[in-house]
């Protein structure tokens, strides 16, 4: 069963986020009260906990969920191979895969401080089409 780790959020971009016990992703924007909230393309990150697995498999250790500036620490899915157009009921939301993966941005504080950023390669993006919380524990499902 694929599942919600964590669900982090920060007040500014390009930084690691911070877990909160649930967020509320609204259409139109993703999740409330997050730097990268707004009516884009890229509302929602989300990465897996296998990613996290390479990068410590690199010998980088202290890795928390947030590291890598995603919104959604996700278990038992690979994201990055889901078809853009993919859509997920995580929680009492749904989101629809926008991209998979990004370019790094020069200065990046993450691959600074980490040595790597699985984000590029691994994170998706989505944007939010049914509102809804999110929670650690929650069930994620590919519903189209």
């Amino acid at each position: 069963m694929a599942k919600v780790v964590a669900v982090n959020i920060s007040e500014k971009k390009g930084i690691p986020k911070s877990p909160i016990g649930k967020g509320y992703f609204e259409v139109d924007q993703g999740l409330v009260g997050d730097a990268h909230a707004g009516n884009w393309h890229r509302q929602v990150s989300l990465l897996g906990t296998e990613s996290f697995e390479k990068v410590k498999a690199m010998g980088i250790k202290d890795l928390e969920v947030g590291r890598f500036a995603e919104n959604i620490t996700t278990e038992g899915i690979v994201l990055y191979k889901l078809p853009i157009g993919t859509r997920l009921r995580v929680g009492e939301a749904v989101m629809e895969v926008t991209q998979i993966g990004k370019e790094c941005h020069t200065g990046c504080a993450i691959r600074e401080q980490i040595g790597d950023c699985v984000m590029p390669r691994e994170g998706i993006f989505t944007i939010i089409i049914t509102p809804g919380w999110v929670k650690p524990g929650d069930e994620i499902e590919v519903v189209i």
